[in-house]
């Protein structure tokens, strides 16, 4: 299976940026992409760089849209298998959200970002309702796919849990920006992340200066061994390829012994039972 990364930043303009995320879909499809992912906010400006003001709803979209819908047709059109990720509405309330798409262009679902954060930069309390979709796994004509939008990942029961639904392939659509976290820490978590769940991850990342911040690119894939195997160029758009042998999981250690030994029973709220000993 092959999949490609597109490392591509947003315009103001939702119509230009829609436009050149499905040419960049045409692309990949023509280089012989099974499975094409964007970043987080794909065709928007990363609207949670600055607080929440005046009617944020109005900025959102429903699931399915008018933007869904395109990147069905194209992936039915190419017979490839998408996820984007929206800024979503649904009612009164607007959420952080990746549709999966498969190569028919059926939308097998909706995947929502359950942790939801606040700091410089990064005001996502005022824009995004917590989740309400738990952690899905799809079957879909590349394999089977989770989905870890960007916070998601910094949380190990969260990957766990997306492990114990035999997923072959995580993907991470994020905006990481310059200098938020150590050099190559990015690429140590999903890397130990692949390792203790025997998957794949594909981290896509936004690309580019914007009002507050510069995202960093930097698009990657590891293995369920913990490597690192492709990684895309910081602070340019690019298209990111990377050939994957999904049997390669069966033989991961996690799948072979970290799974197998679990204590489910032992552990309370996801952490073991602290003993009463001194």
């Amino acid at each position: 299976m092959t999949i490609a990364l597109i490392q591509q930043q947003p315009t103001a303009d939702l119509d230009e940026s829609v436009a050149r995320g499905l040419e960049a879909l045409e692309r990949a499809a023509a280089a012989g992409a099974d499975l094409v992912v964007y970043p987080e906010l794909s065709f928007t400006p990363f609207w949670p760089q600055r607080r929440a003001e005046g009617d944020v709803l109005a900025r959102a979209e429903p699931i399915p849209g008018p933007t869904t819908e395109a990147f069905q047709e194209a992936a039915a059109r190419l017979g490839v298998v998408v996820v984007i990720n929206l800024f979503e509405r649904d009612g009164d309330r607007a959420f952080d959200t990746s549709p999966v798409i498969d190569a028919d262009g059926r939308l097998l679902g909706r995947t929502r970002m359950m942790h939801i954060t606040d700091y410089d930069g990064f005001h996502e309390l005022g824009y995004y309702a917590p989740g309400d979709t738990g952690a899905p796994v799809y079957d879909t004509a590349a394999g089977r796919i989770g989905v870890a939008i960007c916070y998601d990942r910094h949380y190990p029961e969260y990957l766990r849990a997306l492990a114990l639904q035999g997923a072959e392939l995580v993907v991470v659509p994020q905006a990481g920006a310059q200098g938020e976290w150590p050099e190559g820490l990015f690429e140590a978590e999903l890397r130990v992340g692949g390792f203790q769940n025997g998957y794949f991850m594909a981290l896509a990342n936004r690309v580019g200066e914007e009002e507050v911040l510069t995202f960093d690119g930097g698009s990657f894939v590891t293995d369920p061994q913990g490597q690192l195997v492709a990684q895309a160029p910081r602070g340019e758009e690019a298209i990111l390829y990377a050939t994957l042998d999904l049997d390669d999981c069966q033989h991961a250690p996690a799948r072979k012994l970290f799974l197998k030994d679990r204590r489910p029973e032992v552990y309370a709220d996801g952490a073991v039972a602290v003993s009463s000993q001194a």
